[in-house]
């Protein structure tokens, strides 16, 4: 294994993220804030970027296999995270270490769980790291550093291969750093539009700039207590499920519409399933509230639905209203949503509506071959027969997911949690949600946890949004040596 390019490559990467803490610094200073915080930790980081990079430099061409890709994808996302951490900790002391560490993690992988108690009473340089953290990660450290570091570039689709979301991914364009260039570019034009189109709607510059952000990672960091429901606006509401359910779409087929074919939107199945469990729970939900008497208008009732059902299932974690308060049908099909995700090649976690397309085909074969056991039927997504080893990943996936699920839920409850607080945070730091029901619910936070659930749901969120097997494959590499 090259341990000295995956090294090398860190280092390089934590030069970008030097750069990226200047952002808030900057804002700092505009806004008569302390930059300091910033800035040290910008020149730290830097410096141990540039020591890494200047200790072990690469010739042109080094090799780059699937392993040092494994590793590097997941030293990324965990060295990122300690970087990250470093503002929090200098605004609050050292005493906010696993605090800060916990809120640097939710950030860059998007989860949006947050320990922070009073959002309001922050500093709004800090909010804007916690919201530019989000939108970094959104789309994936390693997919920015192939974008803009050329020396990533090399095992470049074995890095994509160990970060992307989903078992599938398309390539857009026969260069993998092209490839990477155009998702970023994507990326940030829809987030441009997302930002004019708040800021129009009624919110100031700054907090439309964080919702931007925290709408296209699908990360859910508000610059509010109570979240975009804080703001009481209609229109917010509907402009952010509406690039919530974007955000939750496969950005490939983002590029193809831009390249003047609309037609492959509406001919994937995966984008058709997805768009109909959104619909079908938005419209489960609201009648709910409505039989229940928990709404009597009928727009405000399908408002309130579609939010939180599209804010579910692409797990970005914004609330409306606190739906743990909601008629227990609701509840239970909000905590179910939890297990569905966006789409391939989305910056939504959990388990993907892919995957739940392949297992759904696969156990309705099996139940076929019961009655026609020589019969040899494929699984088909449409109208491409998915590999057997596809398959076979799902179902692994599946059952290593649930397995994570339940062991988290166990030990969170082992350290004083209720069943459903317990079991819900698991759920939702494994799929990158954010908030879940109980003492984690829409209008709580993680603050009163204990340390070591902290510690545990910090180490769920890293595993989910590396989609399980980049680190399990690790750990496994590591046993091997």
């Amino acid at each position: 294994m090259n341990l000295p390019g995956v090294v090398f490559l860190l280092g390089r990467l934590l030069l970008a993220l030097a750069g990226a803490l200047l952002v808030p610094a900057a804002v700092a200073g505009l806004n008569a804030e302390d930059p300091w915080p910033f800035l040290y930790a910008a020149g730290f980081v830097g410096t141990m970027g540039l020591a890494l990079e200047r200790s072990f430099r690469q010739e042109e061409g080094f090799a780059f296999g699937r392993s040092e890709a494994f590793l590097l994808v997941t030293a990324a996302w965990v060295t990122a995270s300690f970087a990250g951490a470093l503002p929090y900790i200098f605004v609050k002391g050292p005493q906010f270490f696993i605090d800060g560490w916990f809120e640097s993690v939710s950030g860059f992988t998007t989860t949006g769980a947050s320990i922070l108690t009073d959002i309001e009473a922050e500093p709004a340089s800090l909010l804007l790291w916690r919201s530019l953290t989000q939108w970094l990660g959104g789309m994936g450290i390693i997919v920015l550093g192939i974008a803009i570091l050329p020396k990533l570039a090399v095992g470049g689709m074995e890095l994509l291969g160990a970060e992307a979301p989903g078992p599938m991914q398309e390539k857009l364009t026969p260069r993998i750093a092209q490839t990477a260039k155009t998702l970023w570019g994507l990326y940030a034009l829809i987030t441009a539009a997302a930002f004019l189109t708040l800021w129009a709607l009624g919110l100031g510059p700054l907090d439309a700039l964080n919702h931007a952000f925290a709408t296209m990672a699908t990360g859910g960091f508000s610059t509010k207590n109570a979240s975009v429901g804080a703001y009481g606006l209609p229109g917010v509401e509907i402009a952010i499920t509406l690039f919530m359910l974007l955000a939750g779409a496969n950005f490939a087929l983002h590029f193809h519409v831009l390249r003047g074919r609309p037609g492959r939107l509406f001919r994937d199945p995966e984008f058709r399933l997805y768009a109909g469990i959104l619909a079908g729970a938005s419209l489960l939900v609201a009648t709910d509230l409505l039989v229940q008497g928990h709404e009597t208008n009928l727009l405000v009732a399908l408002r309130l639905a579609a939010f939180q059902a599209v804010s579910i299932v692409t797990t970005t974690g914004f609330a409306t209203a606190d739906f743990d308060l909601w008629p227990e049908f609701s509840r239970a099909l909000l905590f179910l949503l939890m297990f569905v995700g966006g789409c391939t090649g989305s910056t939504g976690g959990s388990v993907k509506v892919i995957r739940a397309m392949i297992l759904l085909k696969k156990l309705s074969i099996d139940l076929k071959q019961l009655l026609r056991p020589r019969a040899v039927l494929p699984v088909r997504i449409g109208d491409k027969a998915v590999p057997a080893d596809v398959v076979t990943s799902v179902t692994t996936f599946m059952l290593l997911f649930l397995g994570l699920f339940g062991t988290g839920g166990l030990v969170l409850s082992f350290t004083g949690l209720d069943l459903v607080s317990a079991f819900s945070a698991s759920a939702a730091c494994l799929g990158n949600i954010g908030p879940g029901f109980g003492a984690v619910g829409p209008m709580q936070n993680y603050a009163a946890l204990d340390p070591t659930a902290k510690i545990t749901l910090t180490v769920l969120m890293i595993v989910g949004r590396l989609e399980l097997y980049t680190v399990l494959v690790l750990l496994f590499l590591w046993r091997r040596q």
